[in-house]
């Protein structure tokens, strides 16, 4: 097997730039995410009174569920069809009988797709920066980054898990049947699911707190929030217990285990791949 040519995992990567362009669905979770963003924006500014408080403090903790339900989303469902949909067109077994190799293809699929969707939703927060800015100030700015970049990296791993699910199936219908049905599993297992899983089993705020760092939209949503409060107080006894038990280590904890939620499931999903086939 021939060395991995970074030149063709670049040229596949634009590729899918191209394509994304001309994907609706990418166009229009792009628009939603930017439009939606920019409501909570307006909101938030408005709710303080007056334009100057801690405009970029207050739109940051608006914003943490609406990334939670639309970026995994959009992350998930273009994964899934990103080898199950061009398996099912015939562009798959195309792209594999020029000089590329299934680990080019793979990676050269995510990155351009990863690129994609960073690039909208780096166009949503940029957006909602300008009017903050314009009209707020720079209170609270690098707390807003922050959360940029926390979300490319839940950005990185929903379209991970959506290239795992990829490989599994033949059909696109599938793949994103099984992307929906996974992103409604991950969203009702939030803090409802936590609660109710708390009181039938009666776990213990320690069992609480590592259960919650099993769903990765569950660990986004921690580190989002120690991001903005620099504590986990608002959550309750199994953020406190967090706090106590880590100390400084708690943040290098959940970006490690995020980067986690990233690799595992694409190393499976390259297996999967390449014990599966094109066909």
């Amino acid at each position: 097997m021939r060395d991995l040519d970074f030149t063709t995992v670049f040229i596949l990567a634009q590729k899918e730039l191209r394509d994304a362009r001309r994907n609706r669905w990418f166009l229009l979770y792009a628009a939603a995410f930017a439009g939606l963003s920019l409501g909570l924006a307006a909101l938030a500014l408005s709710g303080a009174g007056n334009y100057g408080l801690a405009g970029f403090g207050r739109t940051s903790a608006s914003l943490i569920n609406l990334i939670l339900l639309i970026v995994p989303l959009m992350g998930l469902t273009l994964g899934a069809l990103s080898l199950a949909g061009e398996r099912e067109k015939g562009t798959l077994l195309y792209l594999l009988a020029q000089p590329v190799t299934q680990l080019e293809l793979l990676l050269g699929k995510f990155v351009g797709l990863a690129l994609a969707l960073m690039a909208a939703i780096a166009l949503g927060f940029g957006l909602t920066g300008l009017l903050i800015g314009v009209n707020g100030g720079g209170a609270q700015v690098t707390t807003y980054l922050g959360l940029l970049l926390l979300t490319c990296l839940l950005v990185l791993v929903s379209l991970s898990l959506g290239f795992l699910l990829s490989a599994l199936v033949q059909r696109g219908a599938t793949a994103v049947g099984l992307a929906l049905f996974l992103w409604l599993g991950l969203t009702i297992f939030g803090d409802l699911g936590l609660m109710g899983t708390a009181l039938i089993l009666r776990l213990n705020v320690d069992q609480l707190f590592a259960l919650a760092l099993i769903n990765p939209l569950q660990l986004f949503k921690i580190t989002a929030v120690f991001n903005i409060r620099q504590n986990l107080e608002l959550l309750g006894p199994a953020g406190i217990y967090a706090i106590r038990t880590y100390g400084s280590q708690l943040l290098p904890l959940l970006i490690g285990l995020l980067t986690l939620w990233i690799i595992a499931p694409f190393l499976v999903a390259i297996q999967l791949f390449k014990r599966k086939g094109v066909l």
